[in-house]
């Protein structure tokens, strides 16, 4: 059986580890936090292909239990009119439906139901190198222990430890904006739960939904220079909530309300990508997610991508026998969409006015709805869907 060890516990590794084990591998996860609680505080949304990939997964039930539906997006102008209001994904379907939860849920959720399925989760093993071999790989951690298997996948998040030996050169940069968020209950929103509105203006954009219980979860990209990393490893809530108060009150929105709403607990990072190009793989190694190909956070698809290159990389290694043609079949199928996503996703950051026809890649790069759909399905092989990857 092939042993397979993954480096990473957080949304795409675990993800992965369901995925490869429900090929039959033989698989091992290694986080370095002592438990759940990376980002805890941070919220996202997974759009429906993340939502199918999580199908794939037959990981629904434990994903549904937590956070809320989202089936609709509104559009506020700076005075608070509403000029749009469309439906999110694919509605129609309660498994597919847009969703709204808290990172460390999520990657809580996920982390269990492998466990439940017998997967090998190990906390607080800090990877420190990684030594490739002919026919095997080794990671070697900060507390002395050693894994070693057939293959090692390095989903290790924006930071990685494992890009360092396959791409040293390769750094995150940034992409333009700061973004804060945070929670409030007492937010005087009237209307109910089941959609996302976003406000736009000439300095970024708010986004806020209300949950089931009335809590509003908000968040806000702000142009401008990055927030200082010592800043960051040292959060100044107050002051980033009077910088989002005396930008947001200069609309008749209710973007400064919410803030004004909610407690000194506002949270902040810096909106960062990966460079277009960078390897991927090495040997019997490969990077998946935000280790490879992280996007600023304007498109809302850095977890939805994440769970789409868990599933399309077991059946890549699930139809192609030899680890190389795998690893090669994967990344003809995945670099063209992820690319793409960080490229348009980067360019409203930057406040491109037309991000989707700016530098837009042709058609026959980005997989459409159709071969997205059918490079997820379970019972496919990868060889028949690739969308021309050889």
């Amino acid at each position: 059986m092939t042993r397979i060890v993954v480096i990473g516990g957080g949304i795409a590794g675990t993800a992965t580890a369901l995925a490869l084990h429900k090929v039959g591998f033989d698989v091992t996860v290694h986080e370095a936090h002592p438990d759940t609680a990376e980002d805890i505080g941070a919220f996202l949304t997974l759009a429906s292909n993340g939502m199918r990939a999580v199908a794939q997964l037959g990981a629904s039930d434990a994903v549904t239990a937590i956070g809320f539906p989202l089936r609709s997006m509104r559009l506020l102008d700076e005075r608070g009119n509403e000029v749009a209001q469309a439906p999110m994904g694919e509605t129609e379907d309660a498994l597919l439906q847009y969703r709204c939860l808290r990172r460390g849920e999520l990657n809580a959720a996920l982390q269990a139901e492998a466990v439940r399925r017998g997967i090998a989760l190990r906390h607080g093993t800090r990877l420190v190198s990684v030594d490739s071999g002919p026919d095997q790989v080794t990671a070697r951690f900060a507390d002395g222990s050693v894994a070693t298997g057939d293959l090692l996948i390095g989903a290790d998040g924006l930071n990685s430890a494992v890009r360092r030996s396959v791409a040293p050169d390769t750094r995150p940069v940034y992409a333009g904006q700061c973004v804060f968020y945070g929670y409030t209950r007492s937010a005087p929103v009237t209307e109910g739960t089941g959609h996302l509105t976003m406000i736009r203006n000439g300095s970024g954009t708010f986004g806020y939904a209300v949950s089931p219980d009335r809590e509003t979860y908000w968040f806000a990209r702000v142009a401008g220079p990055a927030v200082p990393a010592e800043e960051l490893a040292r959060p100044a809530p107050s002051r980033w909530r009077a910088q989002l108060l005396e930008l947001l009150g200069k609309d008749d929105t209710p973007a400064a309300e919410i803030v004004a709403a909610t407690s000194d607990a506002v949270m902040a990072t810096n909106a960062t990508e990966l460079p277009p190009g960078a390897r991927w793989r090495s040997g019997r190694t490969l990077l998946i997610g935000d280790a490879a190909h992280a996007a600023s956070p304007a498109t809302g698809q850095g977890a939805s991508m994440a769970l789409e290159d868990a599933v399309i990389l077991a059946k890549s290694l699930r139809d192609v026998s030899d680890p190389d043609g795998a690893f090669s079949l994967y990344e003809a199928c995945r670099r063209p969409r992820v690319e793409y996503n960080t490229a348009v996703s980067g360019q409203i950051s930057r406040g491109a006015r037309n991000p989707a026809r700016t530098g837009q890649a042709p058609s026959s790069q980005r997989p459409g709805d159709d071969t997205l759909v059918a490079q997820l399905a379970w019972d496919t092989d990868m060889r028949a869907v690739s969308g021309g990857a050889n």
